[in-house]
This record gives structure tokens, sequence and C-alpha cells, in this order.
């Protein structure tokens, strides 16, 4: 079984807590991160306890809260070989109507969902490449075609570019990049006029995390595209 360190960021709900369940059953220590930790008390306590699972408030948003966890973790337990940038939000967006959410609260996705994983891949970086780790980018099979008027989708097509970008610049250093591409999964913000499409549960992602993470070292899973059975290649 694996003995390395796991963080997942977003671990509160949805993709991120069934990685942490199954990271956690592969024999993982575990950080787990959110802006508001109060429901990650009982899955911590359930995973394992304090020795096992670390709970952190930590702002993805903000680079310098993501650094300073970063080095607290390899300070107090020595490691960090898997980190999953997994945070991330959805809002409707329409350019040429008022329809979906209003541009004021665009802003919120676009720093979550970009400047997240980079400043996350960027804090975790020498850390990785100390101890040959891997990580890990929730990207979205809409970050791989047209969606109208969803600036969610060109948020997700920036982490297609930006996992690239990393795989890149990390040849030679040992660490490993994958970029998941879920397609539409039941993690609890599925749109009124999606609901009744084809759709994965988060454990279903889950699984294709950890097949990645779990391949000899010399193997690198770059991408892995994961659509539910039905799902239409532009929804």
């Amino acid at each position: 079984m694996a003995q390395g360190v796991f963080l997942v960021t977003g671990a509160s709900r949805g993709i991120g807590a069934a990685t942490a369940r199954m990271a956690a059953e592969a024999g993982y220590r575990l950080v787990l991160t959110a802006r508001d930790t109060a429901s990650l008390a009982e899955p911590a306590a359930r995973l394992g306890g304090p020795d096992r699972v670390w709970v952190a408030s930590c702002d993805v948003r903000e680079y310098d809260q993501v650094a300073a966890l970063v080095g607290r973790v390899e300070e107090e337990w020595g490691s960090l070989d898997v980190v999953f940038a997994n945070a991330g939000t959805s809002v409707t967006t329409s350019f040429t109507s008022t329809a979906g959410a209003p541009p004021a609260e665009w802003s919120d996705m676009v720093l979550t969902n970009v400047c997240g994983p980079a400043f996350t891949a960027r804090a975790a970086m020498p850390a990785l490449m100390r101890h040959a780790g891997h990580l890990v980018l929730t990207g979205s099979a809409a970050g791989r075609g047209v969606r109208p008027g969803n600036l969610y989708s060109a948020t997700k097509w920036a982490v297609t570019g930006l996992a690239q970008a990393i795989r890149a610049e990390c040849v030679g250093t040992g660490v490993r990049v994958t970029l998941v591409q879920p397609g539409l999964t039941d993690t609890g913000g599925i749109p009124p006029s999606r609901a009744g499409d084809p759709k994965l549960a988060p454990e279903d992602v889950a699984r294709a995390v950890l097949y990645a993470v779990s391949q000899p070292s010399h193997v690198d899973v770059n991408e892995i595209l994961v659509r539910p059975v039905g799902q239409d290649a532009y929804r």
C-alpha cells in the first residue's frame, strides 16, 4: 500500500471527497483543504484521525495561503507525493443576454478555476521535485469543445493548456503531471437544464485519479477523458 502524502484541494464534496476516500483506502496520509473546513471534520475522523488526515483551510485564489500550507506539510510530514489541484466552481454565463450570473460574479470562477490550479502547481512544485511527486489537475470535458456562451468551458480550456505547459517544464525533474477531464458529474451543482442528462458519480472520476497515481514511476499518464455513457460530446 502507498505510504505517501496526498493533498486534495476542494476536498469537502464531490470529486475531491471521493478521491480522498480512495486515497485513504490506498494507504496515503491525507491533507484535505477547502475554504470552509467545517464539512471536513467528520470525513477526516472517519478516514483516519489526526495522525493520518490533516484538515486545513486554504483559499486557492491566494498564492501565499497555498505556499504556506505546502511548506507546513513538507516540514511536519516530511514529504509531499501527490497534489490534486481539484478546487473549482461554476456559474452559468451568457454574452448575448442577461441569462445566468451577472458579470460581477464571473471573476471568482476565473480566479478559482485558472489561478487556483496555477498557484497550487507553483507552490507545490519544489516539494514535488524533491520527492519525484505527481501533480493531478481537474479539467473538464468542457475544456475540449465549444460550449456557446460558456465561460466555465473557457476556464477549463485554460486548465488543459496549463497542464500541458507544466508537463513540458517538468521534463527531466521526475514529476508526473496528469489532467483528468470528467464529463458531466453529479457533484450537487448540475443545472436544472441538464438534470436528466447521463452523468458520472464522483467515485467514477476518483478511480481515474487513483489509476493515474498508481502507475509505476516511469509511467506518466498525461490525460484521462472520462464521460458517462450516452453523453453528447458537446454537452
